[in-house]
Formats: structure tokens, C-alpha cells, sequence
């Protein structure tokens, strides 16, 4: 007969294991499969909610080791197994949940489980299945697709394995504050029970740690004091460092975390600022989510202006800055989206310098003689980066490149490339470039 935890156990598993599926063979991101589900099912609570999630990002966040089990065990066998390695590695704290997940799976190999708990380090969590699975290969590396390591930057060993290591974690959730003094706001979440605290980097930026939190509830997101946008992202905003006058155009600006921030950079510096950001985007929902943002923070020196053809949707010639955020293959944020490592072949990055170049070029006829152009991406892949900047370059000669101080790491380059280990953060690419006079 089994247990009322090996019932809930049986429950947890369909339910993972359908939405597992779903998104592997729908190819679509597992948070909005996740979001879905969990709208349409809404018997689930919240310690069934946070299983089901858990559960579900960390098999793919382990996929690359954790796929290999099915070429020597049944399905079930490999199945069970996998999420009693997956709550194992993770440290999750349903532990009954857990060791009926070890039962079903029948192997004998998974008794080493029972008696290691120091799992601090992916060394440690590596040793461990090489000790349960000494047939298969663990190594770092397989953590991240094969066709990924073709199109990365060269790494020593102890770079990789730090890049491993931080896509195998939960990358906590980072905020800029807008328009209110740090102690101010770290004081009014943790009365909401949440631990908060200034990053070193960014005078606004503001860890709000690995907790789910609840956006609507917070006053200070609802009266536009709190953006939630990653520690890199951030990194963009500063190097683009508008001054209080200026104008910018946010050349795809999507739902616009980096327009916001550039007016509350110029803001920060004079809080009488009449400087003016321009956002693009050729998706109208997204123009509208950042006019509401806008709003919600009381700044009134934003509009937008959408793509509607090839065409520049602004003066040429006009602005002291223009960003080009440029779509990519986003490997740069795997670490939120463990799935998309899976998901994504090589195609997403090969297919995209092409446009990237040509977004950029057309871009650069908007900035004004002596302004600044800033190319980004959250791509950690060099062909969507440096070959772009570079080629871009060779056709116009006009923009030269403007060297940079990487805030994580003190280091001056000319090209900016920041790694998710080094500050718990996703990982970026800027390059920021001045129109020469004349």
C-alpha cells in the first residue's frame, strides 16, 4: 500500500514529467508553459507550486548529465532516478517527497545518496553522480550543449568551470532603485520580510535575493521606486552613463528596463534633468508595458516611437546617444532560462550577426557628429559580439571604439564581455563607440 508522501510523490512526478515533456517537444520556454499550467490548475498551493517549479528548472538545469541515465535504464527507472538526483544536488527540503522518487526508481546505485550531504560545490555534486554512475561521463562541460562550446570564447579550465558553475545555480533577483535612497528602501522590505541589500558595483542596484516575491504587493515597485532588472543588464545603462541633457533612443528598447534606466541616470545626476529618451521596438506590446512603467515611475521625458518599416522611425543625425540592445541567442541569461540550453540549437546564435549588423548600421545614422552609439547583447557568444562590432567598424569608419573599465572586474578593454560568475549576475556584451566630429 503506499504512503500518503508516495502518493504525493506519483502526483508530483505526472505532473512534472507532462510539463517536462510539453516543453521539449512544443519547444517553447518552460516558465510560460509553467505559467499556464498553473493558471489553468489552480488547486495546486504553494508548497505544490514551489515543488512542481523547483523540480521542473532543476532537471533541466542538470539535463546535460542527468539524459544520459536513459540510455542504460527503463524510463520509469530513469525518471524516478533523475528527480531524486535533481532534489539531491539542489538540496530541496522535501525530503519525503524525495526519497519515495529514490524508491520508485529501483537502482541500487542511488544508495550513495544516503550518506553524502555536502554538495556545496558542482565538484562535490560531480563526484557524486560519477560515484553513482561511474559508466557515464560527468563532466563540466556537458552541462551546456556541444554545439554552445564551438561558438564560445576561448576559457581557461578554472573560466569554464566557473561558467558551469554559475549556470547551475539560481541566480538571485536583482532591482535598481529609482528616486529613493537605499537605506530607505532596504528598510521598507525587510519589514516585508525581505532581505535586501546593495550590490557594491551600482549606487542602485539592489539584491532582493532567491525568494519569490510578489510585485503588485511591494509599494515601492507599485510607485515606480523599484525596477527589476539583472545586475549585467544594468551594466549597459551605466556605460552608456547619459548626461542630465541629453537625448537618447533606445533603438530596441523591448519592454524598456534599459530606457527606464537611462532617465534615472540622467536623474540621479540633476533631478531637474531635461533630457529625453526615444524607444523603438517593432512589437507594439512591449511599447505599450513601458509607457505603463514609465508612468508608474513618474517619468515624463519618455516616448516612443515604433518600427514600422526598414526606415529609421526617428531624425537621422539627432541624438547625443543611441543603444542598440540587438536581438540574440541570450546565452548570456541561461541561467533564468535552464530549458533554452535544450531548447536552442546552434542556429540561434549563427543565425543572428547578420540582422544584428544590420540593425546596428542602420542605427548609427541617428546619432549626431561627436555622439555616442553603445551596441549590447545578453549574449556571451563572440560572432554575435566582437565580429559584429568589428565588422561594423570596417563599413563605417566614422566610429571608433572608446575604451571601458569593466565594473566587476577593473579591467580596461575596449570591448566589454561580462561572465555570469563574476558578480551573480547574467552575462553581457557592450561596445560603446563616438561618431568623430566633422
Amino acid at each position: 500500500m503506499e504512503t500518503p508522501a508516495q502518493k504525493r510523490a506519483l502526483s508530483y512526478s505526472n505532473t512534472i514529467h507532462q510539463l517536462f515533456t510539453q516543453v521539449m517537444d512544443a519547444k517553447q520556454p518552460a516558465d510560460r508553459i509553467l505559467a499556464d499550467y498553473f493558471r489553468s490548475h489552480k488547486k495546486h498551493g504553494s508548497k505544490d507550486r514551489r515543488v512542481i517549479r523547483e523540480s521542473l528548472f532543476g532537471l533541466f538545469r542538470w539535463h546535460g548529465w542527468l539524459k544520459q541515465l536513459t540510455t542504460a535504464y527503463t524510463a520509469p527507472q530513469a525518471w524516478f532516478a533523475s528527480l531524486a538526483l535533481t532534489a539531491k544536488i539542489e538540496d530541496h527540503r522535501w525530503q519525503d517527497i524525495s526519497a519515495a522518487w529514490q524508491a520508485f526508481s529501483t537502482l541500487t546505485e542511488l544508495k550513495a545518496l544516503d550518506s553524502i550531504d555536502d554538495l556545496d560545490s558542482l565538484h562535490a555534486k560531480q563526484q557524486l553522480l560519477q560515484r553513482c554512475f561511474n559508466q557515464f561521463n560527468f563532466a563540466v562541460t556537458e552541462l551546456a550543449p556541444e554545439w554552445y562550446w564551438r561558438h564560445s570564447q576561448q576559457l581557461t579550465d578554472n573560466e569554464q568551470y566557473a561558467l558551469v558553475d554559475a549556470l547551475s545555480c539560481r541566480p538571485p533577483i536583482w532591482g535598481r532603485l529609482q528616486g529613493i535612497s537605499a537605506a530607505n528602501a532596504i528598510d521598507k522590505l525587510s519589514k516585508l520580510d525581505i532581505e535586501a541589500k546593495m550590490s557594491e558595483f551600482f549606487v542602485d542596484a539592489i539584491n532582493l535575493g532567491h525568494k519569490s516575491i510578489n510585485l503588485n504587493a511591494l509599494g515601492l515597485y507599485n510607485q515606480g521606486e523599484l525596477e527589476i532588472q539583472d545586475l549585467g543588464s544594468q551594466v549597459i545603462g551605466n556605460i552608456c552613463a547619459p548626461k542630465p541633457n541629453e537625448s537618447w533612443w533606445d533603438a530596441c528598447s523591448g519592454a524598456g528596463g534599459k530606457t527606464l534606466q537611462l532617465r534615472s541616470h540622467m536623474l540621479l545626476q540633476d533631478k531637474h534633468s531635461k533630457g529625453s529618451i526615444l524607444a523603438s521596438d517593432i512589437r507594439k506590446r512591449p511599447l505599450e508595458e513601458l509607457m505603463k512603467r514609465a508612468k508608474r515611475a513618474k517619468f515624463k521625458q519618455i516616448t516612443v516611437a515604433p518600427w514600422l518599416s526598414d526606415a529609421l522611425p526617428v531624425t537621422g543625425d539627432h541624438f547625443d546617444g543611441v543603444l542598440v540592445d540587438a536581438p540574440c541567442s541570450c546565452t548570456g541569461t541561461w541561467r533564468r532560462n535552464p530549458d533554452m540550453r535544450w531548447l536552442d540549437d546552434e542556429h540561434a546564435i549563427t543565425d543572428k550577426p547578420a540582422l544584428q549588423l544590420d540593425i546596428l548600421s542602420r542605427a548609427s545614422a541617428a546619432v549626431r557628429s561627436g555622439g555616442t552609439l553603445v551596441y549590447a547583447t545578453c549574449s556571451i557568444s563572440p560572432s554575435e559580439n566582437e565580429a559584429v562590432v568589428n565588422a561594423f567598424l570596417a563599413n563605417y569608419p566614422q566610429f571608433e571604439l572608446q575604451p571601458l573599465v569593466h565594473p566587476f572586474t577593473g579591467l580596461t578593454t575596449t570591448m566589454l564581455t561580462v561572465m555570469p560568475y563574476q558578480a551573480n549576475s547574467d552575462g553581457m556584451f557592450v561596445a560603446k563607440m563616438i561618431k568623430k566630429p566633422g
